[in-house]
């Protein structure tokens, strides 16, 4: 199982650093477009080469999926620590009635007790 583990990203190390010798292009990344920026009398912007651009697209879409989904299991979460709660006084609850329960005479707990059968 390592050893897949280790060739997989071995050959993911191998597709990356290919992408990013085949896009080694300098793009000029604008958060406006011209015709805004020139009405604003701002224009911000970057020049990174093409790899960088896409590398960084990926890394964005996984952190907005990786919030929207932990946005998603609030309820499911939620809905756990309830059911713990109620584990744990259901327990306590049980333990309750079994010391209720348990004979207070020792001599009745003798015979209540449950047989174990002697070594041989």
């Amino acid at each position: 199982m390592r050893f897949l583990k280790t060739a997989f990203w071995g050959l993911v190390a191998v597709i990356l650093v290919t992408m990013g010798l085949a896009n080694r292009g300098i793009v000029t990344l604008r958060v406006l477009p011209e015709a805004f920026s020139t009405w604003l009398g701002v224009s911000p912007d970057i020049d990174l080469p093409l790899f960088l651009v896409i590398l960084l697209g990926v890394a964005l879409g996984l952190l907005v999926g990786f919030i929207w989904e932990w946005i998603r299991e609030i309820p499911e979460r939620a809905q756990g620590r309830a059911t713990a709660r109620e584990l744990e006084r259901l327990r306590r609850e049980v333990a309750r009635q079994r010391a209720e329960a348990a004979p207070r005479n020792d001599v009745l707990a003798a015979i209540e007790a449950p047989v174990v059968p002697a070594r041989r």
